[in-house]
């Protein structure tokens, strides 16, 4: 997920509301951040508030913006999801890394990715033209989201009957390379996403039908994450219609698959990584499993299943077949090897 450096009036903005840095004395840096502890990311150095009880996911690549001095103890990243967006964490919780071609190292933080020797998780380059076709599939188990976000709309009125409270739900679509954001955006618009106010962002021009569909797979349309994914990720894949139908049919795969049937069954109790990847291989072919990842936030003292990645090569459309998409993108590391698959309501 790229985020550029950010301006001098843009850090200066972001200082007065989250602590972030006030002075030229602390540099904006660029990079990403790998994190090899669960240290808290919280949204000032010297407070002890950390709303969401937010922490690094071990192996997990963050947009780094800015630290607090030279030398520096502290490093301001992006935490998707967290609101605040913008965290502090401590320098040693993790390795600073600069990425080539904006694409940062996931899980080994020793290893600097190269254009010869694409990072874990992210597929194999094809041939330019056309729609995207190499992109990254993030899905969410939202009650494990809704843990530390609780005040989201999707969250407050998520029922036991819904979709998401036994089903993967959609988080994003993103092209890759991870350096591949904002096509075509003005930086009017680029500001507001960054900004976090997605109610003032453009809506996404697409069908009813779709819409409908949208709704019922993406929860966190009703806090307008259809909108700043659009915005980020979507205008870089192609039409509106197409990006949202694709990433319905996605995830409606998904939840039709052993995958779905494996966290429904599990609710409340641990699922290994072995056993989702088990899971993908029966559903989509043998070796899909190896092309997933599984980040686990943590919620106190549990570690629960968060979200899955999926890399995905080639053309997305009403007729793909999604197990080839799978098996074409390159083998990555799988992140946690257990976590608990979360059930609806605060635990």
């Amino acid at each position: 997920m790229r985020m550029g450096v950010l301006g001098v009036g843009l850090v200066l903005a972001y200082g007065m509301a989250f602590g972030a840095p006030a002075a030229l004395a602390q540099p904006a840096i660029d990079g990403f951040f790998i994190a090899k502890t669960a240290c808290p990311a919280t949204p000032a150095i010297r407070q002890s508030g950390n709303p969401g009880d937010i922490r690094l996911d071990v192996g997990h690549a963050y947009r780094l913006y800015a630290q607090n001095k030279v030398p520096g103890t502290h490093y301001w990243i992006g935490v998707e999801g967290a609101t605040p967006e913008r965290r502090w964490v401590r320098i040693d919780c993790g390795t600073r890394v600069v990425a080539v071609d904006d694409v940062p190292v996931v899980g080994d933080p020793e290893v600097t990715a190269t254009p010869d020797a694409p990072a874990p998780n992210e597929p194999q380059p094809v041939a330019a033209g056309g729609p995207s076709t190499r992109n990254l599939l993030a899905i969410s188990w939202q009650p494990a989201f809704c843990e530390g976000q609780s005040r989201k709309t999707e969250c407050r009125n998520q029922t036991a009957d819904r979709f998401d409270a036994t089903n993967f739900a959609l988080h994003g679509l993103w092209p890759q390379p991870r350096g591949k954001e904002y096509c075509g955006v003005s930086a009017a618009v680029k500001a507001t996403d960054k900004a976090s106010d997605w109610a003032d962002l453009p809506a996404p021009e697409v069908s009813a039908s779709t819409r409908a569909a949208l709704e019922k797979v993406m929860p966190g349309t009703q806090s307008m994450l259809d909108r700043h994914e659009w915005i980020r990720h979507g205008t870089c894949y192609g039409p509106a219609e197409a990006y949202f139908a694709d990433s319905v049919r996605l995830v409606e795969a998904i939840a039709a698959s052993p995958v779905s049937a494996l966290f429904a069954g599990r609710i409340g109790q641990s699922v290994s990584l072995a056993e989702v990847r088990a899971a993908f291989d029966e559903g989509f072919g043998e070796g899909a499993g190896e092309r997933i990842r599984i980040a686990c936030p943590r919620d106190g003292s549990r570690r629960l299943i968060g979200e899955i990645t999926i890399g995905l090569v080639g053309e997305i459309g009403p007729h793909a077949d999604i197990g080839a998409l799978i098996l074409a993108a390159s083998p990555t590391d799988g992140g946690c090897t257990e976590g608990i698959v979360d059930a609806v309501g605060l635990q």
